[in-house]
């Protein structure tokens, strides 16, 4: 018997100024445990910077992920150019606060950022690099129909 899908009510909204306070929220051991660890303050502080001017700088968009039946911010999400086996592509990646893993939260937002960059038309593809021992996000990169490539 298949399994059923539930609908997940979330959206993304562009990375704003005010977004800062999640960005500490997702700085956390759990949230980075595959990514090298926490950031210090003044590493988040930059992280910030570089997600607010993104969008301005055309190589890329960063998202808040917001659940809907509360509006209550729960993540991030993004893509940005770079440079893979000698391409320009875009790079995604994404994260959702320990509490709201495990809700399909990543994979209903994961499905949006990838259309809003397949609307922009700019790069052929769109990689994914979770570590090998992040089950969670080769999941969803299955779940989302990336392919994998190595």
């Amino acid at each position: 018997m298949p399994k059923e899908t539930k609908q997940v009510d979330v959206r993304i909204e562009p990375w704003k100024d005010t977004d800062l306070e999640l960005l500490f929220r997702l700085n956390v051991p759990e949230m980075l445990d595959h990514l090298g660890g926490p950031e210090t303050e003044e590493q988040v502080h930059r992280r910030h910077q570089r997600y607010v001017n993104i969008t301005g700088n055309e190589t890329g968009k960063m998202y808040k992920i917001v659940r809907l039946s509360d509006l209550e911010p729960v993540g991030n999400i993004g893509y940005w150019e770079r440079v893979w086996e000698g391409e320009t592509v875009y790079e995604i990646g994404w994260g959702v606060l320990p509490e709201y893993q495990g809700l399909g939260i990543a994979s209903a937002a994961t499905k949006a950022a990838i259309a809003c960059a397949q609307a922009e038309n700019k790069h052929r593809f769109l990689h994914a690099f979770p570590s090998v021992d992040n089950l969670a996000s080769n999941g969803i990169c299955r779940k989302r129909s990336f392919t994998l490539k190595g």
